[in-house]
């Protein structure tokens, strides 16, 4: 076995571990790939992965609003309120973060492997969620003054 599938196979077994299953059942999936000689997808992977996580991560953010379960009302209310108002000013500084983060991972990929052990490891043990790459990334870049 290759050390790409052994760490991937370490990463899935964190995953388990942890009980956290987004990472068990990602790294199960590379893992398969890999097996499966399905190298092909991994440039795709590479170039839309993050589009498509991101694209569901806004359907499942945003089916509340779609299912009618939040309304206009609410929506509009939260303009209104000081809890609101704050959520929305962080949710903007998440958003810049994030669009940081991602244009240093474009152009500085050796920062790439330590935000994602780091954001595997936040998830495995503190019971993160694995959004965090590109707001890491965001911060980091605003550490090390890179644009």
């Amino acid at each position: 076995m290759d050390v790409t599938s052994l760490l991937l196979l370490l990463l899935a077994a964190l995953g388990i571990f942890s009980s956290n299953m987004p990472i068990t059942v990602a790294m199960i999936v590379l893992l398969l790939l890999r097996v499966l000689h399905l190298n092909s997808t991994f440039p795709w992977l590479d170039k839309y992965g993050l589009t498509i996580g991101i694209i569901i991560l806004t359907i499942g953010v945003m089916s509340p609003v779609a299912s009618g379960k939040i309304s206009i009302q609410t929506l509009w209310g939260s303009f209104l309120n000081w809890k609101s108002l704050l959520a929305i000013g962080v949710g903007m500084l998440v958003a810049w973060l994030g669009g940081r983060g991602a244009a240093l991972m474009g152009s500085q990929p050796t920062v790439v492997a330590g935000l994602l052990i780091g954001t595997v490891l936040g998830v495995a043990f503190f019971r993160g969620v694995p959004v965090g790459p590109l707001i890491a990334a965001g911060i980091l870049s605003l550490m090390i003054g890179k644009l």
